[in-house]
């Protein structure tokens, strides 16, 4: 049998006095309305002696917040490399004082209406729609309903909600200037999409604005791009054939991967063609995922900042609801774009003479 709740009144009684006086010095309202020193206290004791806790279903009521959020994604709960996306919400929701509600959709638009809608029934102060990887998506009509945001995630159509996304143009941008540093200026294959801008994976927004980063650094040191091969999907197998395709036209200087399980085929090419990394070729990729600092040499790397962006994410949430709670008029979408950091180790060097 689960112990009895200890109620306000039970507070009240113990301090001997009345439960809206109770209630006023429990909300840090007693000196505003005058109540003594002396009686504060004796409610505050009491509520300590009595483990007492609020309950946080009434406060919602009187305060018009319920303290939670939700967090609806497609795999994120499940999947390894982006489940720091959760623990960066989580502890910045935590340090709020406030909870946040995780379910995971596997994809299914039927049972993220239900989410939702479930976390809408349980008035939640906001929503972050999360993607486990930066897409296009189409925004269900009914998340509008409160304060929300786009994680990982652009709208297809306009859309009233905030996106927060890595920063891939940049990410880009950095790769190729890692390899302009370290006096690459021809033989500059990519891996994963490319050379032009047409060459990309479908439905790849990571493509995209990597390669126009890419691009545009190259492009405006005077660097032309060897070749491109698109891979039809970003694992090691397709790594390992595109750099054999490469091989087969002779050898490059460095290579762009556009992840780092690419990165891994194209490491066992080069192995099997008896090139060294960064010796003989330079081999530059995204994520960081963990096998990146497994792989031998330790692979340099552009990582995803999935802790930061599910940070970010909390904070631009609840500038939407204090925006909201303030009755301001709605406010012009925003894409809040996270910086990429730059994992430097072991697999880029300058070309041998």
């Amino acid at each position: 049998m689960s112990p009895k709740r200890v109620t306000l009144a039970d507070v009240a009684k113990i301090a001997a006095v009345s439960t809206t006086t109770a209630s006023l010095v429990l909300s840090g309202r007693g000196r505003e309305l005058r109540i003594s020193q002396d009686v504060e206290q004796r409610v505050l004791k009491a509520a300590e002696e009595l483990q007492y806790r609020p309950n946080i279903v009434s406060v919602g009521l009187r305060t018009g917040t319920t303290r939670t959020i939700a967090f609806v994604s497609d795999t994120i709960a499940t999947s390894r490399l982006a489940g720091d996306m959760i623990k960066g919400s989580l502890e910045a929701a935590r340090e709020r004082g406030v909870m946040l509600f995780i379910g995971e959709t596997e994809g299914d638009p039927e049972l993220e209406r239900a989410l939702l809608q479930a976390m809408q029934d349980r008035q939640v102060d906001g929503i972050i729609l999360a993607s486990m990887f930066t897409r296009t998506i189409k925004v269900p009509k009914t998340i509008t309903a409160v304060p929300a945001v786009l994680l990982n995630a652009l709208p297809r159509q306009p859309s009233p909600l905030s996106s927060i996304v890595p920063d891939e143009v940049e990410a880009g941008r950095t790769a190729a200037r890692l390899l302009l540093k370290a006096s690459h200026r021809e033989g500059i294959h990519l891996v994963g999409a490319g050379p032009g801008m047409r060459n990309v994976p479908a439905g790849s927004v990571a493509a995209v604005e990597r390669l126009a980063g890419i691009r545009e650094v190259l492009g405006e040191a005077g660097v032309k791009i060897a070749s491109g091969r698109v891979c039809p999907d970003w694992q090691p197998e397709y790594g390992l054939d595109a750099t054999r395709a490469i091989l087969e036209k002779g050898r490059p200087r460095a290579l762009i991967c556009f992840n780092d399980r690419i990165a891994l085929g194209a490491y066992q090419a080069l192995s099997d063609h008896g090139l060294r990394i960064p010796q003989d070729v330079s081999v530059i990729s995204f994520d960081d995922h963990p096998l990146a600092s497994w792989m031998r040499p330790k692979l340099t790397t552009v990582a995803l900042p999935h802790y930061d962006l599910g940070r970010r994410a909390v904070d631009v949430l609840f500038a939407e609801i204090g925006h909201h709670r303030d009755g301001g008029a709605g406010r012009e979408s925003e894409t809040h774009r996270v910086p990429m950091p730059l994992r430097d180790r072991e697999s880029v060097a300058p070309p041998a003479v």
